[in-house]
């Protein structure tokens, strides 16, 4: 029987030469493919002794560095699933993920010990990772083994819970099979023509899909080595490019890295593919782009619940203002609100269906169902296709709002800002930034009490800081006598985007 493990794939791509770099750090130091080998066995050894077995969650919250990436190496080598959570998340959403996943194991940064011990309740164990790459996961692991083979699975097997909240109710942990990540990463590996001399600059972060899946499976699946950096700067990104031959970025970084004026041609000569995606691009930064590298980047576009569905082509045109075709294996279908298809040019509906897209929403049966129709799942993404076959996104049909390439929904913080005293009921809507993309604002009715007329925008911002990551706290506060609501009672969220879309 063959093994569907992903990290069996992974491991038939690593170069023969096993001493050639994989990951570069920005002190100089490389991890080799043997290193990244004998590292991942020592924490898939441990996973054992802590009386893991294969299927059971590992949480991580850490920052990004080389041994949060052997961590999710090693869960797939030993057949766990990994559950990454964005280090910004605080106690309302950390509780809800543990308590939801019921991970065997919780590896937090050393600060956040106290509240994961307290979360934990005696249950999950708590091992900690540093900033710096140290800590009692590393140091218990190097006590064990280099070796470690590869734990059979089957392709539907999970290999990663993603958590990505709803426009309503609890946040859904989206199930994704050593099937599902092997689909995309075999898939974008040769459409975006990736080869073993290849370097990529990886400034993303690795607690969701672009950065751990789309990028570190492109690099390893292809012997490649990659520029392993702990955040986008510009300038450093200025430093790193002539080293590289592949970006991959959020729209956000493509306005910060045109702010550059040493962004010219002869710096990204070296240069053969930038890719964007997780948020629309400007087409006035498509373009500026194009005009300063002489290079054009290559949009396209995916979710959680499957990674990459569609790109740009690698060669052919690459259209401003859309996000290609449907890669090899996807198929994509714009429907009416009655499931027809429309026609080219019209806007509707985007349906997807392939071994890329995941398999279902953790313990929600009936909400798995509710999201498929003969296979195809709902993404809540409205677009068109044009007569060539490009696909553009016009909007979301749900009110996600993303934000520096982070997904944000309002409702998460409607439910919080409702529960504060003086508060009558609030609206959270984006609204078009310059360099995020879209901002986080919430439109807020206040009570008509003392409460309320005490409330001031600077005590909402503070307290929702007390309780979710910054980048969901909104950047502004307006305040309304009520919300604007259609003759069915929902709030008509496009008249208050309108009305503030100035502020």
């Amino acid at each position: 029987m063959i093994n569907e493990n992903l990290y069996a794939l992974l491991q038939s791509h690593f170069p023969k030469d096993s001493n050639k770099p994989c990951l570069i750090l920005p002190d100089g130091r490389i991890w080799t493919y043997a290193d990244i080998e004998r590292a991942s066995g020592r924490i898939a050894n441990l996973f054992a002794a802590l009386d893991l077995v294969p299927g059971d969650r590992v949480a991580a919250q850490v920052e990004k560095t080389p041994e949060a990436l052997l961590l999710y190496l090693a869960c797939l080598r030993a057949g766990m699933v990994f559950l990454p959570m964005n280090p910004a998340y605080q106690r309302h959403e950390i509780s809800y993920f543990l308590a939801d996943a019921r991970p065997g194991l919780f590896v937090c940064r050393p600060q956040m010990r106290g509240l994961a011990d307290e979360m934990a309740k005696g249950v999950i164990k708590v091992l900690e990772l540093n900033d710096d790459g140290r800590g009692s996961l590393i140091a218990a692991a190097a006590a064990h083994r280099d070796a470690h083979s590869v734990v059979a699975r089957k392709g539907d097997d999970i290999a990663s819970i993603l958590y990505t909240s709803g426009t309503t109710g609890r946040p859904k942990g989206a199930m994704l099979s050593h099937r599902n990540l092997a689909a995309n990463a075999k898939v974008l590996s040769a459409y975006w023509h990736f080869q073993p001399h290849d370097v990529l600059l990886h400034m993303l972060p690795t607690f969701h899909v672009h950065g751990l899946f789309v990028a570190s499976h492109c690099v390893l699946m292809s012997g490649a080595a990659m520029l392993f950096e702990p955040n986008f700067n510009a300038r450093r990104a200025l430093d790193l490019l002539p080293r590289a031959t592949v970006f991959m970025g959020v729209p956000t970084y493509y306005v910060r890295l045109i702010k550059e004026p040493g962004l010219t041609k002869a710096l990204c000569a070296r240069m053969r593919l930038f890719v964007s995606g997780s948020a629309p691009l400007l087409s006035e930064t498509f373009e500026e782009f194009r005009t300063r590298t002489g290079h054009t980047i290559l949009e396209r576009y995916g979710m959680t619940e499957g990674g990459m569905f569609t790109s740009n082509p690698y060669a052919g045109e690459r259209r401003g203002g859309t996000v290609g075709f449907p890669l090899p294996g996807t198929e994509l279908r714009i429907v009416d609100d009655q499931g027809h298809p429309v026609a080219d040019a019209t806007v509707g509906n985007i349906e997807v269906r392939g071994e890329n897209v995941f398999i279902g929403y953790w313990g929600m049966p009936e909400k798995t169902a509710e999201e498929f129709t003969d296979g195809w799942f709902k993404t809540g993404d409205m677009g068109s296709r044009n007569p060539d076959g490009y696909i553009s996104i016009i909007g979301r049909s749900k009110d996600l709002i993303i934000s520096g390439g982070l997904n944000v929904y309002p409702k998460e913080i409607e439910e919080i800002i409702d529960a504060l005293p003086g508060v009558t009921e609030s609206a959270v809507i984006g609204l078009p930034h310059p360099d995020f993309g879209e901002a986080v604002c919430a439109v807020v009715v206040k009570s008509k009490d003392e409460k309320g007329l005490a409330l001031g925008a600077a005590d909402i911002i503070g307290e929702l800081k007390k309780q979710l990551a910054n980048f969901k706290v909104p950047k502004q506060v307006f305040f309304a006598t009520e919300l604007p609501r259609n003759s069915m009672g929902k709030v008509q969220k496009n008249e208050l985007r309108q009305k503030h879309a100035s502020a």
